[in-house]
C-alpha cells in the first residue's frame, strides 16, 4: 500500500486526487491538507506516510519539501509559477529525497512532449517555431508550465537558451519574425482545462501538433501513478518522462 498526503486538496486538481485514488488499487490517502491546517498535525501525518503530492502553490512547495527533506518521504510536485529561487532550492533538496517535478501529469501530454522534441530534431531550423495556449480564466501564471516545457523542449533541440529566444506575444512595430525565436501565446477564459498547440511553420507547409484535456482527472491520474513509481527511488529530480520510461 502506498500511502499518499494531498497538499492543496480543497482546490480544483486536490479534488480530482482524492477522486481518482479512491478508485486506484494499492493507494491509500493518509491526510488532506490545505491552506489554514495545522503544520503539526502535517508533520505528524507525514511521519506515516510514502509520498507527498502536492498541488497547493508554489510559494508553499519548497516549504513542503523542506519538511519532506528532513523526514525522508518522497515527493511529487504539480505546482508551477515557481520562482528563479524556489526552483533552485528544489532542485537541491531533490539530491536528499526522490521527487518527480512534472509541468504536467497527463499520459497525452508527456507524449507530446516527446513528439515535439522528435518534430523539431526531423524539421530542423527551417521552420518557425510557435506555442499557443489556453485555460480557464482562473490561473494566475502565464504561460502555463506545460507551455514552458514545451518551449523549452524546442530550444533544447535547437541547442538555444530559451531566456534569449522566447518571444512572449507581439504587439505594435515589432518587425520581420526572427528566425530564432520561440512564440509562446496564452490565452484565458471560460473553464477550459488546458489546451497547448505546437506549430512548426514553413514556406509551403505547416504542422502543429495539439493536446486538449477536458478533465483534470488525467492528470490526478498521472500524479498518482508518479507517486506509486516514485517511492523507493534513490534521490533525485524525476518527471514524468521517467515515470512513463519514454527516456
Amino acid at each position: 500500500m502506498t500511502r499518499i498526503i494531498i497538499a492543496g486538496a480543497k482546490g480544483r486538481m486536490g479534488q480530482a486526487l482524492s477522486r481518482a485514488a479512491e478508485t486506484i488499487p494499492g493507494l491509500g490517502i493518509t491526510a488532506r491538507f490545505d491552506v489554514g491546517h495545522d503544520v503539526e498535525d502535517f508533520i505528524r501525518f507525514l511521519l506515516n506516510t510514502d509520498v507527498l503530492v502536492d498541488f497547493s502553490v508554489h510559494e508553499a512547495t519548497v516549504r513542503f519539501a523542506r519538511l519532506c527533506a528532513k523526514h525522508k518521504k518522497a515527493m511529487v510536485i504539480g505546482t508551477t509559477g515557481h520562482s528563479a529561487e524556489e526552483r533552485t532550492e528544489l532542485q537541491s533538496i531533490s539530491g536528499q529525497i526522490p521527487m518527480v517535478w512534472s509541468a504536467n501529469f497527463s499520459t497525452g501530454v508527456n507524449a507530446l512532449f516527446w513528439l515535439t522534441g522528435k518534430a523539431a530534431e526531423i524539421l530542423g531550423p527551417d521552420y518557425d517555431l510557435e506555442i499557443v495556449e489556453m485555460h480557464h480564466r482562473q490561473k494566475k501564471d502565464a504561460p502555463s508550465g506545460t507551455a514552458r516545457t514545451l518551449a523549452q523542449i524546442m530550444a533544447q533541440a535547437r541547442q538555444q537558451s530559451l531566456e534569449k529566444v522566447a518571444r512572449h506575444g507581439r504587439e505594435g512595430m515589432v518587425g520581420e519574425r526572427t528566425a530564432s525565436e520561440i512564440g509562446i501565446h496564452s490565452m484565458r477564459g471560460g473553464d477550459v482545462v488546458g489546451d497547448h498547440t505546437v506549430i512548426f511553420a514553413t514556406t509551403g507547409e505547416r504542422l502543429e501538433l495539439t493536446h486538449k484535456a477536458s478533465s483534470r482527472d488525467t492528470f490526478a491520474s498521472g500524479a498518482l501513478r508518479a507517486a506509486q513509481w516514485v517511492v523507493g527511488k534513490p534521490p533525485g529530480l524525476y518527471d514524468m518522462q521517467d515515470v512513463l520510461g519514454l527516456k
